[in-house]
Protein backbone atom coordinates (compact mmCIF):
# COMPACT_ATOMS: atom_id res chain seq x y z
CA UNK A 1 0.00 0.00 0.00
CA UNK A 2 1.50 3.19 -1.03
CA UNK A 3 2.06 6.42 1.38
CA UNK A 4 -0.59 8.31 -0.04
CA UNK A 5 -3.23 5.89 1.29
CA UNK A 6 -1.69 5.44 5.02
CA UNK A 7 -1.40 8.64 4.91
CA UNK A 8 -5.18 9.46 3.94
CA UNK A 9 -6.28 6.35 6.23
CA UNK A 10 -4.68 7.86 9.43
CA UNK A 11 -6.21 10.91 8.83
CA UNK A 12 -9.90 9.65 8.56
CA UNK A 13 -9.71 8.05 11.50
CA UNK A 14 -9.50 12.05 12.67
CA UNK A 15 -12.44 13.37 11.34
CA UNK A 16 -15.86 13.42 13.53
CA UNK A 17 -17.79 13.27 10.19
CA UNK A 18 -16.39 10.51 9.24
CA UNK A 19 -17.62 6.75 10.25
CA UNK A 20 -15.87 3.73 9.87
CA UNK A 21 -17.25 0.68 12.09
CA UNK A 22 -15.93 -2.15 12.22
CA UNK A 23 -17.75 -5.24 10.93
CA UNK A 24 -18.61 -6.72 14.41
CA UNK A 25 -20.41 -3.53 14.59
CA UNK A 26 -23.17 -4.25 12.27
CA UNK A 27 -22.74 -8.07 11.90
CA UNK A 28 -23.30 -10.81 13.69
CA UNK A 29 -22.41 -14.73 13.39
CA UNK A 30 -19.73 -15.67 10.86
CA UNK A 31 -19.16 -16.82 7.10
CA UNK A 32 -22.01 -17.32 5.31
CA UNK A 33 -24.14 -17.32 8.17
CA UNK A 34 -23.91 -13.93 9.78
CA UNK A 35 -26.91 -11.37 9.94
CA UNK A 36 -26.88 -8.15 10.26
CA UNK A 37 -26.99 -6.16 14.14
CA UNK A 38 -27.93 -2.26 14.15
CA UNK A 39 -25.14 0.11 14.39
CA UNK A 40 -25.88 2.99 17.48
CA UNK A 41 -26.03 5.44 14.86
CA UNK A 42 -29.15 3.71 13.50
CA UNK A 43 -32.25 6.50 14.42
CA UNK A 44 -29.64 8.85 16.06
CA UNK A 45 -27.97 10.47 13.10
CA UNK A 46 -29.79 14.12 13.52
CA UNK A 47 -28.87 13.39 17.44
CA UNK A 48 -25.74 12.77 17.35
CA UNK A 49 -23.94 13.71 13.58
CA UNK A 50 -25.05 16.82 12.56
CA UNK A 51 -25.39 20.57 13.90
CA UNK A 52 -29.29 20.36 13.58
CA UNK A 53 -31.83 17.81 12.77
CA UNK A 54 -33.25 18.02 9.17
CA UNK A 55 -33.97 15.48 6.80
CA UNK A 56 -31.48 13.15 5.21
CA UNK A 57 -30.10 12.23 1.97
CA UNK A 58 -27.86 9.12 1.07
CA UNK A 59 -25.69 9.24 -1.60
CA UNK A 60 -24.93 5.47 -2.25
CA UNK A 61 -21.30 4.78 -3.78
CA UNK A 62 -20.22 8.51 -3.33
CA UNK A 63 -16.88 8.13 -3.89
CA UNK A 64 -14.70 11.06 -3.33
CA UNK A 65 -17.89 12.95 -1.63
CA UNK A 66 -17.89 16.10 -4.16
CA UNK A 67 -21.63 15.69 -5.42
CA UNK A 68 -22.19 15.14 -1.29
CA UNK A 69 -20.47 18.00 -0.70
CA UNK A 70 -22.11 20.41 -2.92
CA UNK A 71 -25.37 19.32 -2.57
CA UNK A 72 -24.90 20.12 1.28
CA UNK A 73 -23.61 23.71 0.62
CA UNK A 74 -26.82 24.05 -1.70
CA UNK A 75 -29.19 22.98 0.42
CA UNK A 76 -28.50 23.88 4.03
CA UNK A 77 -32.03 22.73 5.29
CA UNK A 78 -31.12 19.11 4.53
CA UNK A 79 -28.96 16.41 5.98
CA UNK A 80 -26.19 15.29 3.57
CA UNK A 81 -24.56 11.35 4.03
CA UNK A 82 -22.20 10.31 1.60
CA UNK A 83 -21.58 6.59 1.57
CA UNK A 84 -18.62 4.33 0.02
CA UNK A 85 -16.46 1.28 0.95
CA UNK A 86 -13.38 3.64 -0.55
CA UNK A 87 -11.57 5.11 2.28
CA UNK A 88 -9.22 6.72 0.19
CA UNK A 89 -12.06 8.13 -1.91
CA UNK A 90 -14.18 9.47 1.48
CA UNK A 91 -10.89 11.20 2.59
CA UNK A 92 -11.21 13.85 0.12
CA UNK A 93 -14.92 14.42 1.23
CA UNK A 94 -14.45 14.08 4.70
CA UNK A 95 -11.47 16.63 4.41
CA UNK A 96 -12.77 19.14 2.89
CA UNK A 97 -16.76 18.78 5.08
CA UNK A 98 -13.72 18.76 7.92
CA UNK A 99 -11.90 22.30 7.10
CA UNK A 100 -15.20 24.17 5.94
CA UNK A 101 -16.78 23.24 9.11
CA UNK A 102 -20.08 21.88 7.26
CA UNK A 103 -22.54 20.68 10.09
CA UNK A 104 -24.71 18.91 7.44
CA UNK A 105 -22.35 16.82 5.92
CA UNK A 106 -21.17 12.96 7.38
CA UNK A 107 -19.78 10.16 5.36
CA UNK A 108 -19.91 6.61 6.42
CA UNK A 109 -17.27 3.57 5.28
CA UNK A 110 -19.19 0.48 4.80
CA UNK A 111 -20.82 -1.83 2.12
CA UNK A 112 -23.87 -0.79 0.56
CA UNK A 113 -25.23 -4.18 1.25
CA UNK A 114 -25.04 -3.18 4.71
CA UNK A 115 -26.96 -0.01 4.79
CA UNK A 116 -30.03 -1.53 6.71
CA UNK A 117 -27.99 -1.44 9.81
CA UNK A 118 -27.45 2.08 10.08
CA UNK A 119 -30.95 3.56 9.47
CA UNK A 120 -34.41 3.36 10.81
CA UNK A 121 -37.58 3.58 9.06
CA UNK A 122 -38.36 6.60 7.40
CA UNK A 123 -35.32 8.13 9.03
CA UNK A 124 -33.65 8.80 5.31
CA UNK A 125 -35.83 11.24 2.78
CA UNK A 126 -33.91 10.64 -0.17
CA UNK A 127 -31.67 8.82 -2.15
CA UNK A 128 -28.92 9.67 -4.74
CA UNK A 129 -27.06 6.95 -6.99
CA UNK A 130 -24.36 8.79 -9.07
CA UNK A 131 -23.06 6.82 -11.31
CA UNK A 132 -23.03 3.59 -9.86
CA UNK A 133 -21.90 0.32 -11.43
CA UNK A 134 -24.27 -0.66 -13.98
CA UNK A 135 -23.31 -4.35 -13.09
CA UNK A 136 -24.00 -5.64 -16.78
CA UNK A 137 -24.49 -9.61 -15.83
CA UNK A 138 -25.25 -9.28 -12.28
CA UNK A 139 -28.41 -7.80 -11.36
CA UNK A 140 -28.73 -8.52 -7.66
CA UNK A 141 -25.61 -6.36 -8.09
CA UNK A 142 -27.01 -3.11 -9.65
CA UNK A 143 -28.10 -0.32 -6.93
CA UNK A 144 -31.39 -0.06 -8.65
CA UNK A 145 -32.24 -4.04 -8.68
CA UNK A 146 -35.18 -5.55 -6.91
CA UNK A 147 -32.59 -6.79 -4.10
CA UNK A 148 -31.52 -3.13 -3.13
CA UNK A 149 -34.84 -1.42 -3.50
CA UNK A 150 -36.34 -3.72 -0.78
CA UNK A 151 -33.53 -2.61 2.03
CA UNK A 152 -33.74 1.10 1.09
CA UNK A 153 -37.47 0.94 1.60
CA UNK A 154 -36.85 -0.71 5.31
CA UNK A 155 -35.36 3.17 6.00
CA UNK A 156 -36.69 5.51 3.32
CA UNK A 157 -40.16 7.78 4.41
CA UNK A 158 -42.79 7.75 2.39
CA UNK A 159 -42.77 9.35 -0.38
CA UNK A 160 -39.13 9.66 -0.37
CA UNK A 161 -37.17 10.17 -3.42
CA UNK A 162 -35.02 8.05 -5.30
CA UNK A 163 -32.61 9.99 -8.06
CA UNK A 164 -30.46 7.72 -10.70
CA UNK A 165 -27.93 9.80 -12.36
CA UNK A 166 -25.72 8.10 -14.94
CA UNK A 167 -24.07 7.81 -17.98
CA UNK A 168 -24.68 3.91 -18.93
CA UNK A 169 -28.06 3.48 -20.53
CA UNK A 170 -27.98 -0.09 -19.53
CA UNK A 171 -28.43 0.89 -16.10
CA UNK A 172 -30.58 3.92 -17.15
CA UNK A 173 -33.20 1.59 -19.44
CA UNK A 174 -33.38 -1.33 -16.47
CA UNK A 175 -34.11 0.90 -14.05
CA UNK A 176 -37.19 2.44 -15.89
CA UNK A 177 -38.49 -1.21 -16.89
CA UNK A 178 -38.21 -2.07 -13.21
CA UNK A 179 -40.22 1.16 -12.43
CA UNK A 180 -42.77 0.50 -14.97
CA UNK A 181 -42.96 -3.14 -14.18
CA UNK A 182 -43.77 -2.43 -10.47
CA UNK A 183 -46.00 0.59 -11.52
CA UNK A 184 -43.34 3.06 -9.06
CA UNK A 185 -44.09 7.07 -9.70
CA UNK A 186 -41.86 8.27 -11.89
CA UNK A 187 -41.45 11.85 -11.28
CA UNK A 188 -38.67 13.13 -13.79
CA UNK A 189 -36.60 11.50 -16.16
CA UNK A 190 -34.46 12.33 -19.28
CA UNK A 191 -31.98 10.16 -21.92
CA UNK A 192 -29.97 13.13 -22.52
CA UNK A 193 -29.58 15.47 -19.93
CA UNK A 194 -27.10 18.06 -21.82
CA UNK A 195 -28.44 17.49 -25.17
CA UNK A 196 -28.45 20.76 -27.44
CA UNK A 197 -31.08 19.37 -30.16
CA UNK A 198 -34.40 19.73 -27.79
CA UNK A 199 -36.28 18.13 -30.16
CA UNK A 200 -34.24 14.81 -30.51
CA UNK A 201 -34.05 14.17 -26.72
CA UNK A 202 -34.50 10.30 -26.61
CA UNK A 203 -31.79 9.20 -29.04
CA UNK A 204 -31.17 5.28 -28.85
CA UNK A 205 -27.64 5.07 -30.36
CA UNK A 206 -24.84 4.45 -29.01
CA UNK A 207 -22.43 7.97 -27.83
CA UNK A 208 -20.09 6.18 -29.35
CA UNK A 209 -21.60 5.83 -32.86
CA UNK A 210 -21.54 9.57 -33.48
CA UNK A 211 -19.52 12.45 -32.25
CA UNK A 212 -19.32 13.46 -28.26
CA UNK A 213 -21.91 16.19 -27.61
CA UNK A 214 -19.52 18.08 -25.87
CA UNK A 215 -15.76 18.65 -27.11
CA UNK A 216 -13.43 21.09 -27.00
CA UNK A 217 -14.85 24.93 -25.68
CA UNK A 218 -18.10 23.12 -24.71
CA UNK A 219 -16.23 19.91 -22.74
CA UNK A 220 -16.66 22.21 -19.61
CA UNK A 221 -14.95 21.16 -16.18
CA UNK A 222 -16.00 19.59 -12.91
CA UNK A 223 -18.30 21.90 -11.42
CA UNK A 224 -19.45 23.71 -14.47
CA UNK A 225 -22.78 23.22 -15.81
CA UNK A 226 -23.25 20.97 -19.23
CA UNK A 227 -23.75 22.82 -21.64
CA UNK A 228 -21.80 26.18 -20.06
CA UNK A 229 -24.41 28.86 -20.69
CA UNK A 230 -26.64 29.20 -18.25
CA UNK A 231 -30.35 28.03 -19.32
CA UNK A 232 -33.85 28.95 -17.98
CA UNK A 233 -35.68 26.45 -15.35
CA UNK A 234 -38.38 26.07 -17.68
CA UNK A 235 -36.11 24.68 -20.06
CA UNK A 236 -34.59 22.50 -17.53
CA UNK A 237 -37.73 21.38 -16.74
CA UNK A 238 -38.74 20.59 -20.24
CA UNK A 239 -35.27 18.59 -20.17
CA UNK A 240 -36.79 16.50 -17.06
CA UNK A 241 -40.46 15.93 -18.74
CA UNK A 242 -41.62 18.82 -16.34
CA UNK A 243 -40.65 17.49 -12.92
CA UNK A 244 -42.97 18.81 -11.03
CA UNK A 245 -42.93 17.10 -8.24
CA UNK A 246 -38.65 18.07 -7.44
CA UNK A 247 -38.48 21.91 -6.49
CA UNK A 248 -36.34 24.62 -8.32
CA UNK A 249 -33.12 23.61 -5.74
CA UNK A 250 -33.46 20.35 -6.53
CA UNK A 251 -33.94 20.77 -10.77
CA UNK A 252 -30.36 22.92 -10.47
CA UNK A 253 -29.01 20.40 -8.46
CA UNK A 254 -29.30 17.90 -11.35
CA UNK A 255 -27.88 20.33 -14.45
CA UNK A 256 -25.46 21.51 -11.78
CA UNK A 257 -23.55 19.26 -9.57
CA UNK A 258 -21.17 17.18 -10.96
CA UNK A 259 -18.94 13.78 -9.95
CA UNK A 260 -15.31 13.40 -11.59
CA UNK A 261 -16.40 10.48 -13.11
CA UNK A 262 -19.60 12.62 -15.03
CA UNK A 263 -17.12 15.23 -16.36
CA UNK A 264 -14.64 12.14 -17.59
CA UNK A 265 -17.20 10.55 -19.24
CA UNK A 266 -19.01 13.41 -21.02
CA UNK A 267 -15.63 14.37 -22.43
CA UNK A 268 -16.18 10.71 -23.99
CA UNK A 269 -19.66 11.39 -25.69
CA UNK A 270 -21.39 9.97 -23.52
CA UNK A 271 -24.71 10.97 -22.53
CA UNK A 272 -25.96 11.81 -18.53
CA UNK A 273 -29.29 10.09 -18.20
CA UNK A 274 -31.32 11.27 -15.30
CA UNK A 275 -34.55 9.15 -13.74
CA UNK A 276 -36.09 10.52 -10.38
CA UNK A 277 -38.71 7.80 -8.56
CA UNK A 278 -40.42 6.35 -5.57
CA UNK A 279 -40.43 3.20 -4.55
CA UNK A 280 -44.37 1.51 -4.36
CA UNK A 281 -45.22 0.19 -1.14
CA UNK A 282 -46.63 -3.15 -2.10
CA UNK A 283 -44.16 -6.48 -0.61
CA UNK A 284 -42.86 -7.71 -3.45
CA UNK A 285 -40.79 -6.02 -6.27
CA UNK A 286 -40.40 -7.93 -9.93
CA UNK A 287 -37.30 -7.42 -12.07
CA UNK A 288 -37.94 -5.91 -15.50
CA UNK A 289 -39.67 -9.15 -17.75
CA UNK A 290 -39.63 -6.20 -20.80
CA UNK A 291 -35.86 -5.15 -20.39
CA UNK A 292 -33.96 -6.24 -23.24
CA UNK A 293 -30.71 -6.83 -21.54
CA UNK A 294 -28.54 -8.09 -24.77
CA UNK A 295 -29.28 -4.95 -26.69
CA UNK A 296 -28.49 -2.46 -23.97
CA UNK A 297 -25.34 -4.27 -23.53
CA UNK A 298 -24.52 -3.75 -26.90
CA UNK A 299 -24.84 0.06 -27.14
CA UNK A 300 -22.69 0.32 -23.86
CA UNK A 301 -18.81 1.51 -24.84
CA UNK A 302 -15.80 1.22 -23.41
CA UNK A 303 -14.88 3.60 -20.72
CA UNK A 304 -11.58 4.90 -20.48
CA UNK A 305 -9.71 7.30 -17.19
CA UNK A 306 -8.46 10.14 -18.14
CA UNK A 307 -6.64 12.86 -16.68
CA UNK A 308 -8.94 15.79 -15.14
CA UNK A 309 -8.56 18.65 -13.21
CA UNK A 310 -7.86 17.72 -9.09
CA UNK A 311 -10.90 18.48 -7.28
Amino acid sequence: MGHGKLRKFAENETFACLVQPAAEEVLSGRGREFALKDHPLKGHWNEKMFDAPRPIVLELGCGRGEYTIDLARRNPDYNYIGVDIKGARLWRGAKEATLSKMGNVAFLRTRIEFIPAFFAPSEVAEIWLTFSDPQLHHENSRLSSPLFLKRYREFLAPGGLIHLKTDSMFLHQYTLALCRENSFSILARSEDLYSEDMAEPHRRSSPLRGSPPFSGANAGLCGQPYPPQAEARETRRARLGGAEALSDAQVDAIFEVHTYYETMFSRQGYRITYLCFCIGTSDDILSPSSFDADYWRSVEGPRHSVALPDL
